[in-house]
C-alpha cells in the first residue's frame, strides 16, 4: 500500500523534503552502487520544528490510509526516533497509542533486556525511513511475532520502487513488493518515486525538469 500517484499529502511531503534537504539531485552512489540522481536523507530533518513536521506526515498517512493499529515500534537505529515523534503526532490528533523499539546491544542492568518502552501487544505498526535491503524490518517483525503481536505495517516516508539485484540480474519486484509478499504485511508510503515525477514535472523551472529527466531515465533502467 503507497501513496496514490499525486495525491495532495504525498506532493506536499515530497515540497517539503526538498525544502528541508533531505531529498537532494545530482549524482550519488547507492547502496546497491548504482549512481542514483536523487538521494533521500532523513537524517536532515534535523531539528525540531522539521522533525514534528516529518511525524504529522507520518500520522496523517497512517490515519488516512493505514490498517487499524494499537501500537507503534522503532527499529534501531532511525526508526527510534521516527516512532517517537509519530506517537507525538498521532496524540495530537487525538490517536494517543504507545510505542516502544529495539535496542542493537543487550542490556544486562536496570530493566535489560533489548526492547524499550510499551510491551508489544496487540497490532504493530513498524516506522522507519525507507525499505532498502529489509533487513531491520525483518527483525522486526521476528521481535513483534515472538513478543506475541501482530504486526500489520509497515510505515516509510519514501518508497524508491527500484528493483533490487545486480544490473546483470534484476529482480521483476522492488525490496518494497519482496518484503510485502514475503511477510504478508502491507507497506505505506508517505511518497513514492512517482510522486516525486509528478512534483518535477508540476515544477516548471529549467533545473526541475532537467531533475526529472534523470530521474526518469533512472527509473526506466531500475524501477518498477
Amino acid at each position: 500500500m503507497s501513496s496514490q500517484t499525486g495525491d495532495a499529502l504525498a506532493q506536499e511531503f515530497v515540497g517539503f523534503a526538498v525544502e528541508a534537504g533531505a531529498l537532494r539531485f545530482g549524482e550519488f552512489r547507492t547502496k546497491a552502487g548504482r549512481l542514483s540522481p536523487y538521494f533521500f536523507n532523513s537524517g536532515a530533518f534535523d531539528d525540531g520544528a522539521k522533525l514534528g513536521t516529518l511525524a504529522r506526515f507520518y500520522a496523517r498517512r497512517l490515519l488516512a490510509g493505514g490498517p487499524p493499529f494499537d501500537m507503534l515500534f522503532g527499529p534501531a537505529y532511525k526508526g527510534i526516533t521516527l516512532a517517537a515523534a509519530t506517537a507525538i503526532a498521532l496524540a495530537q490528533l487525538d490517536r494517543n497509542v504507545p510505542f516502544a523499539f529495539n535496542r542493537k546491544e543487550l542490556k544486562s542492568h536496570g530493566e535489560g533486556g533489548a526492547l524499550v518502552g510499551a510491551p508489544l501487544r496487540g497490532r504493530v505498526v513498524i516506522v522507519d525511513d525507507v525499505i532498502t535491503d529489509g533487513a531491520s524490518k525483518r527483525e522486526s517483525v521476528e521481535i513483534i511475532r515472538e513478543a506475541g503481536a501482530q504486526p500489520v505495517a509497515v510505515l516509510i516516508a519514501l518508497d524508491r520502487m527500484e528493483r533490487a539485484g545486480s544490473d546483470d540480474n534484476l529482480s521483476r519486484f522492488s525490496a518494497v513488493e519482496d518484503f510485502a509478499d514475503r511477510y504478508g504485511i502491507s507497506v505505506i508510503s508517505v511518497a513514492t518515486l512517482a510522486d516525486l515525477l509528478h512534483y518535477l514535472e508540476r515544477t516548471r523551472d529549467a533545473q526541475s525538469q532537467s531533475y526529472r529527466t534523470a530521474v526518469a531515465a533512472y527509473r526506466e533502467r531500475y524501477g518498477v
